[in-house]
């Protein structure tokens, strides 16, 4: 699953890069996000928190509009950075599904950067939405 350990590593930093820009007065909860696509770019986002808490963006859907914004739309691995190393949302595992519903993770506590989980998005979400049966 997911990419060799020098990529693992790349887009684990890139994701803890982001992070550093995250915008959450609210919550405090800083996360990064970091795709890597079939063409091998990469394309980072961390969370946008907003005072109407229903419009907060996740760092896993601003990466991944990111990536879309810039006209790629296969994604071939993501890399979550977060305080505790917590897995996405129910949100951001419907969004991401969209694009590839067995997309691997890496999970990555930001205070311990070094210890990478990877995950399957089908272990994560084994029966997401999809308005057309293929």
């Amino acid at each position: 699953m997911g990419s060799d350990q020098k990529t693992n590593v790349a887009l684990v930093q890139a994701a803890l890069d982001a992070q550093r820009n995250a915008y959450a007065p609210y919550s405090k909860f800083h996360v990064g996000a970091a795709i890597l696509t079939n063409d091998g770019e990469t394309f980072v986002g961390c969370n946008v928190e907003n005072s109407s808490f229903g419009l907060t963006i996740c760092a896993e859907r601003v990466a991944a509009t990111a990536a879309v914004a810039n006209g790629s739309n296969k994604f071939e691995i993501i890399a979550i950075v977060s305080p505790g190393g917590v897995p996405p949302c129910g949100a951001c595992r419907q969004f991401l599904a969209e694009f590839n519903p067995d997309i691997p993770i890496l999970i990555v506590d930001s205070n311990h950067p070094k210890e990478i989980k990877e995950v399957s998005l089908t272990d994560l979400f084994p029966q997401g939405f999809r308005f057309f049966q293929e």
